[in-house]
């Protein structure tokens, strides 16, 4: 497979139905499937409303999806600019090693440079050694000095009422 052949496309509306598939996928891969909340209705009304704030691109081959990339924009004060925060990145398993992943990390490079973004962040599991090994060669610096935290529903609804 050659990289004429990889095509990186935003989603539309009308993709929604391979999107969900998509999700429901990359949750099997990281042994959620349970945790995924997304419907047709919910990624309608954040992905293609008058004012998106999460973005989605398709990865194609010979007209196939075979993955997505999803991302939104983020500030660092330390640097007074903005960034993409990687979300997502799956690939299905048959076009893992391809050049797919590189491909969509050089499209999102451009809409780095396109938006005057100063970097691209995301996390990776660290069970996850061939994407750390992806990544680390595409020239990500995998910090181990900073953990990823997060207040899922249960913990805001505490905190507002404590």
């Amino acid at each position: 497979m050659n990289d004429k052949e990889i095509v990186i496309r935003e989603t539309t509306q009308a993709d929604l139905s391979i999107i969900l598939e998509l999700i429901y996928l990359k949750a099997q891969f990281d042994g959620c499937p349970e945790s995924v909340e997304a419907t047709h209705q919910k990624l309608e009304e954040t992905l293609f409303c008058g004012n998106p704030s999460q973005f989605i691109l398709f990865a194609q081959i010979k007209g196939e999806i075979v993955g997505f990339a999803s991302y939104h924009y983020i500030y660092s004060t330390f640097l007074a600019q903005s960034g993409i925060w990687l979300d997502d990145l799956y690939l299905k398993a048959e076009y893992r090693g391809f050049g797919i992943g590189k491909a969509f990390l050089k499209r999102l490079c451009q809409i780095a440079k396109e938006k005057k973004c100063g970097r691209i962040d995301w996390t990776v599991a660290i069970h996850n050694s061939r994407g750390i090994n992806f990544y680390e060669k595409m020239g990500a610096k995998i910090s181990q000095e900073v953990r990823l935290c997060r207040l899922d529903r249960n913990a805001i609804a505490n905190l507002l009422i404590s």
